[in-house]
């Protein structure tokens, strides 16, 4: 069948990338979306978000310095309670908070988190712009994130950087205590970026961007929001945070890692080290154990185990179950009270 070439109307001509021109189109459409996302992200964030600058004094052999440190913070409800990192206020003589809009104040320090870097601060202010705390237990690694916070403490409001959940749960054990697990993410954290959030692109807060590391690329912290809110509940309640110390610092166990290293368990807590003379090692506990189980609970994560070390009445002891080259026993762990922690160890570094 032919078609009828006298009349035009019947003729459909199809320029020649058409198709192509559409998927340009349909990819302009998406970026648009996308860029809309973000941005719309950033404007809800952006109005929690404030600068944190703190001076202390110091002595040294020709008399007293003050010294100025410049870190970020978020809103955390509109009655003036801000939380930012421990390392941006430690030690401070004065602290002082201000807004986008201008507006200054001095913040009390209403108590601090060595171990987790968590910071409380409270303003005499109200109806404050509360930031959209959101659920780091839901996030999925590789969805998009946003960092944003006073780099290097440039005038003109935050900065802004892009980039994916990179890892949940890593580790940055020191010697004498167990961290629970930074949210890793490859968008910029900077100096001056310590306190302020990492959003998901709905503009919720899913952690506080805590360190970097200054030798690697793309390689950025951030305390799970989780854990702030916890954390920043007990300060409120008590003033400060006590914790039992047992002294180990591992990483969560995963099918992975157990096939590298030959273990027959595949989740738990494994130690990576155990401090000379401490409960654990007083206790028998060696590096290369894994964790099972805590006073008769799963110890799937290291969450789990702090949270079963939580639960230790002053004087109590815990324990553990453990699986050593396949074969498992329990050990009794009495732990210590401790309300300090070496935060950075291992020649990582938090900034200001």
């Amino acid at each position: 069948m032919h078609a009828d070439m006298s009349n035009p109307a019947l003729i459909e001509i199809s320029p020649k990338g058409s198709a192509e021109n559409r998927a340009k189109e349909s990819g302009r459409l998406v970026a648009t979306d996308f860029e809309n996302r973000v941005t719309e992200a950033v404007e809800k964030v952006s109005e929690s978000i404030v600068s944190v600058s703190s001076m202390r004094l110091e002595r040294r052999f020709f008399g007293v310095v003050p010294l100025e440190g410049q870190g970020s913070g978020i809103v955390l409800d509109r009655k003036g309670l801000i939380i930012t990192n421990n390392h941006v206020i430690d030690g401070a003589n004065q602290v002082h908070v201000g807004f986008k809009d201008g507006r200054t104040f001095v913040g009390e320090v209403v108590g601090s988190d060595e171990a987790t870097d968590v910071a409380v601060i409270r303003l005499a202010a109200d109806d404050l712009p509360a930031a959209d705390l959101g659920d780091s237990e839901a996030l999925k690694v590789g969805q998009f994130v946003l960092a944003i916070g006073n780099a290097l403490a440039l005038p003109g409001g935050p900065t802004v950087s892009t980039g994916v959940l990179s890892a949940k749960g890593r580790p940055l054990p020191g010697s004498d205590f167990i961290f629970e697990g930074l949210l890793q993410t490859d968008a910029a954290v900077n100096p001056g970026n310590s306190g302020g959030p990492l959003a998901d692109l709905d503009g919720r807060v899913i952690g506080i961007t805590t360190m970097m590391i200054p030798y690697a690329q793309g390689m950025g912290f951030a305390i799970p929001i989780n854990t702030v809110k916890r954390i920043a509940q007990e300060i409120l309640e008590k003033g400060s945070v006590t914790r039992h110390w047992i002294g180990i610092s591992g990483v969560d166990l995963n099918p992975p890692l157990a096939r590298r290293y030959g273990i027959r368990s595949e989740s738990g807590f494994l130690v990576a080290e155990v401090t000379p003379g401490s409960p654990a090692s007083l206790a028998g506990l060696r590096s290369g154990d894994v964790v099972f189980g805590a006073d008769g609970a799963e110890v799937r994560h290291t969450k789990d185990l702090l949270f079963a070390l939580s639960k230790v009445p002053p004087g109590g002891s815990i324990g553990l179950d453990i699986n050593r080259m396949g074969s498992t026993g329990r050990l009794q762990v009495r732990p210590v009270e401790s309300r300090q922690a070496q935060r950075f160890g291992n020649g990582l570094q938090g900034y200001r």
